[in-house]
């Protein structure tokens, strides 16, 4: 019997040859789908309660950074959003959310830092990993501009760094973290920052992505539908 086989019996088991033994086959698949079934309802129970702690907690700040938000929209600002892997795929998606907007709302001008995957590896292979995104927002970050960095953990030395770079151009920054806020909640130069107060990387990001919807949401609604589109002279 190989090692899969026997972790997974019931996928290999002749069941009308072996008679009493589809009982307890059926007994142990039952077992098994009873505690995936207990354990998924588990982390959905998980899930709900952290967005209902966040929502709570932050929903006022979330408002405020939307209005925000808005006014830098308004005036010709972009949005520039960066994360490392699970998150870098959060980042590119805020920044799709504020391009493509549902209803009457305008597409705002937004883009993830690691959508150039040619400047992504030369600055990591030219340079240093830790400047991927400060060397992007230095090149292209304006004063009246929006940064938003997403982190698991809070730590990530090139989020830090970017956040240092985005500060210092005078960018409205916006930091969505995990676990207690890691060294991101350190930092002097985050304008706002939403920390999800939970220790699974799953759970964090699930509120994470439900944050930053609710933050897209906040900030088209706020700027209207005439934003980006200023009457002609």
């Amino acid at each position: 019997m190989s090692r899969v086989e026997s972790l997974y019996p019931f996928l290999y088991t002749d069941h009308g040859d072996h008679g009493d033994l589809d009982g307890d086959l059926d007994g142990d698949l039952d077992s098994v789908l009873d505690e995936v079934r207990c354990s998924t309802v588990g982390k959905v129970h998980e899930i709900v309660g952290l967005r209902r702690m966040v929502a709570e907690r932050d929903g006022r700040r979330l408002a405020g950074c939307a209005e925000e938000m808005a006014v830098r929209f308004a005036a010709g600002g972009r949005l520039l959003t960066f994360g490392n892997g699970g998150s870098s795929t959060d980042a590119q998606d805020l920044a799709s959310l504020f391009l493509s907007p549902d209803g009457d709302a305008p597409p705002l001008p937004a883009f993830a830092l690691t959508n150039d995957i040619a400047v992504v590896t030369a600055l990591s292979n030219d340079v240093g990993f830790d400047v991927v995104f400060s060397r992007q927002l230095g090149a292209f970050g304006r004063s009246g501009d929006i940064a938003v960095g997403l982190s698991t953990s809070g730590n990530s030395s090139n989020l830090l760094r970017a956040f240092d770079e985005a500060a210092r151009i005078g960018m409205l920054t916006v930091g969505i973290a995990g676990y207690d806020g890691g060294k991101m909640a350190e930092l002097g130069g985050i304008d706002y920052l939403f920390v999800v107060p939970s220790a699974s990387v799953h759970r964090v990001q699930e509120a994470q992505t439900t944050l930053y919807h609710v933050l897209w949401e906040l900030t088209v609604a706020t700027v209207g539908p005439a934003a980006g589109h200023p009457d002609p002279e």
